[in-house]
């Protein structure tokens, strides 16, 4: 279990723990990694993805799997009460900017109403349930006049992706500030690893084309600005957060996670093609992209002071773990 020096094993056994949204990028691995550390997982799975990693992988096999919406209130109840849950990961969320676009009514049931009422069914259980992680994201900042991110910067969302966002992340702080929940959220660039299976994204999509000895496609102009992270060292700041909210002074805070390197789309397609060896194969741009902000990224300088935390992994390193998991995941779909 790779760069886990910082994960209290001792801490995380047999410690009883909900994630919902288990069949994303985000999702996947960490349970994973929850599992490594011999924690009891629950999740709240929305809808079946057999082809997501936590299935292929068998890790559904391995943990309490219940199926429902957030928005289903009294599920959440049950599941806290039944389940004696201590930590909560709250990833569950409609994650792509473009649906959020064409479909509001949607995203804001499930990115702002499913997270009011975990938020307030832990409230409900507040004696059991001692750590709440909050995935927030770069998108809750909107668009600011100045970067990069910092935690202090006021939420502007004004897209219904970002507004969802903004309002998840301030209905955190609000039940910290009101009720004294021990709540942590955590912002987040763009998330890239094995098991993203939403091809409207550049890295998934990217490595797809090149395997098949296609043209990459760029939604954008190509010259859109943004941080990318590795979903491993997401997974284990989520985890780093959670074993350490014995400190109250972590309580109600946001913290971005970042490695701190913004790069155009463009640059980062060429760094994927040039560790695939397809530099010859050029990208079509078809300039496509609505509802996004040109320019984001985050600073991390919080993290490091407050708990000592920083990436494992490199830009280079992290793409090629996820440059192999894509070459085996779609070899065995031929």
């Amino acid at each position: 279990m790779e760069n886990l020096e910082k994960l209290n094993k001792k801490f995380w056994k047999n410690r009883k723990v909900l994630v919902t949204g288990p069949t994303g990028i985000v999702g996947s691995w960490l349970v994973k990694d929850l599992l490594a550390l011999s924690a009891k997982v629950v999740v709240l799975i929305r809808d079946i993805e057999p082809k997501s990693e936590f299935y292929r992988s068998g890790d559904v096999k391995r943990v309490t799997a219940i199926y429902g919406k957030l928005e289903d209130f009294g599920l959440l109840k049950r599941i806290l009460s039944r389940h004696k849950i201590d930590t909560v990961f709250h990833l569950a969320a409609q994650a792509i900017v473009d649906t959020a676009y064409h479909s509001p009514l949607a995203t804001f049931e499930s990115n702002i109403r499913g997270t009011y009422n975990l938020l307030e069914a832990c409230r409900i259980y507040k004696n059991s349930v001692r750590q709440i992680i909050i995935a927030s994201s770069d998108k809750a900042y909107g668009e600011q006049p100045r970067l990069p991110y910092k935690e202090n910067m006021p939420l502007r969302g004004r897209y219904p992706y970002e507004v969802s966002k903004s309002c998840a992340d301030l209905l955190a702080q609000s039940y910290y500030h009101t009720y004294d929940l021990p709540v942590v959220i955590v912002r987040c660039g763009n998330i890239y690893g094995g098991g993203d299976l939403n091809w409207s994204r550049i890295v998934p999509a990217t490595i797809r084309s090149l395997l098949e000895n296609e043209r990459p496609i760029i939604r954008s102009d190509g010259s859109y600005i943004r941080d990318y992270i590795y979903v491993k060292d997401v997974c284990r700041a989520y985890i780093y957060l959670a074993q350490n909210l014995k400190n109250k002074k972590l309580w109600g805070e946001a913290f971005n996670i970042s490695n701190e390197s913004p790069l155009t789309v463009m640059q980062l397609v060429k760094i994927i093609q040039k560790l695939m060896g397809c530099s010859r194969i050029k990208p079509k741009i078809i300039n496509c992209a609505k509802g996004e902000i040109h320019s984001q990224h985050l600073s991390s300088a919080k993290i490091r002071k407050m708990v000592h935390w920083k990436p494992q992994f490199g830009l280079k390193s992290g793409l090629t773990e996820t440059i192999r998991w894509y070459d085996d995941f779609l070899s065995k779909k031929q």
